[in-house]
């Protein structure tokens, strides 16, 4: 595994760590800032705002920096949102932080995918993107459980601090462990936005929205779950989620010879399992020790789903992939914003706590008809390795000849 890969994994650790680490420091910033729980939420939703405004934004700016640069620049401004946070006097103030942290989340993966597929050979560029995304799964095993309770001891401040901390680090490896890439000649925002506009990559980012939304309405009210219906303590709800991220990042490794392998069987089969295992949680959640394995499992299938959409937009917007890999991650926010929304609803309806198990379950299968559609669509719809690796003719591998220009596009899609 190239060293690069490793600085884009730690990356990937710390953007993950506050992103979902508001969720369990709600209680303690709503206390130290003179707030109500709901309103404290909103801290939540900023973030994701963040992402959706800034994924396209930055990357449509950035599109003729080289790809190292563009990604020491977008971890800067992650370090800049968090320390703001950490130093914020007020709640608006942490509002904007939060806003600001999360504007060069979906640019930076987008950007980190490119350049993740382009330092491996022919055939294993699903699993370098895995890679770098098993950073973000295990951020949820380690790094929101330890910053929660690191912010429970010492303040959520410190949170923030620590995580910045983290940023300078991933800052760090990146510029001494990431070999210069550099964008193609003919790289423009033009270029990237009618690459966007292609069909396929609008309905794989429709994938995402439906199908990822159905983890979200089940993951947001995951705790609540776990006290009100599956019969534990407040004190397991840490190890609930835990066993959750276990299952995210066993999932991301299977994803990706998966999609190497065969990418659309892939999308489809995590789609539907999720469906499936969606509605078995509702009955599964009466027996503990069935409900924890449930939680594990519901973590895999979900984010089994990620990788395979990744490489989808990249494959079919190849000409010009930052752009759409970085919406990608905003349609994956939308779905985290619609699925918390609708599995709230649902509960709020008087449905019961497990009722966003049934709503999650629809949303995968609206999901996976949208995908199965799209790959009824695609005339030349066979996506193999052979058929991911195309996303890397943007331009040439670095491991090949890091010192060397490239001087025409037949040398740029050479290969491995």
């Amino acid at each position: 595994m190239p060293l690069a890969l490793l600085a884009l994994a730690v990356s990937a650790f710390g953007i993950g760590t506050t992103e979902f680490v508001m969720m369990g420091l709600l209680p303690n910033v709503a206390d130290d800032l003179g707030t109500s729980v709901p309103t404290a939420g909103y801290l939540v939703s900023a973030y994701a705002i963040g992402v959706v405004i800034g994924a396209p934004l930055l990357t449509a700016v950035g599109s003729r920096i080289p790809r190292k640069r563009m990604l020491l620049l977008l971890m800067g401004l992650f370090i800049v949102g968090n320390l703001a946070s950490a130093l914020a006097p007020g709640f608006g103030w942490l509002l904007a932080g939060r806003v600001l942290a999360g504007l060069p989340h979906g640019a930076f993966f987008g950007v980190g995918a490119v350049v993740a597929a382009r330092l491996v050979h022919e055939g294993r560029q699903a699993r370098a993107v895995a890679t770098m995304f098993l950073g973000l799964t295990i951020a949820n095993i380690v790094g929101v459980p330890a910053a929660t309770l690191l912010g429970q001891h010492l303040g959520w401040r410190a949170t923030f601090l620590v995580v910045t901390v983290i940023g300078l680090v991933a800052m760090a490896a990146l510029a001494r462990l990431v070999p210069s890439v550099p964008v193609d000649a003919h790289q423009s925002v033009g270029r990237e936005l009618r690459a966007l506009g292609n069909r396929q990559v609008l309905l794989g980012l429709a994938t995402a929205v439906f199908g990822f939304g159905g983890v979200f309405a089940v993951y947001s009210y995951l705790a609540s779950m776990t006290t009100e219906v599956m019969g534990f303590g407040e004190s397991s709800v840490t190890l609930v989620l835990a066993l959750f991220g276990i299952g995210m990042t066993l999932g991301a490794l299977a994803a990706g010879p998966l999609t190497d392998r065969a990418l659309r069987p892939t999308l489809y089969g995590s789609l539907a399992t999720l469906a499936v295992v969606l509605v078995a949680f509702r009955f599964t959640a009466q027996v503990q020790w069935a409900a924890l394995v449930t939680v594990v499992v519901l973590g895999a299938v979900g984010f089994m789903t990620t990788t395979p959409l990744q490489m989808l937009v990249m494959n079919k917007a190849r000409q010009a992939p930052t752009l759409a890999s970085a919406s990608n991650h905003s349609a994956f926010n939308l779905a985290n914003a619609g699925g918390a929304w609708l599995g709230g609803a649902a509960i709020a309806a008087g449905w019961g706590w497990m009722s966003p198990t049934l709503v999650g379950a629809v949303l995968a299968v609206v999901g996976l008809a949208i995908a199965v559609t799209a790959g009824l669509l695609d005339r030349g719809g066979r996506e193999t390795a052979a058929g991911t690796s195309r996303v890397v003719a943007e331009g040439p591998r670095p491991q090949e000849n890091a010192h060397q220009a490239v001087t025409s596009s037949s040398t740029r899609a050479s290969g491995s």
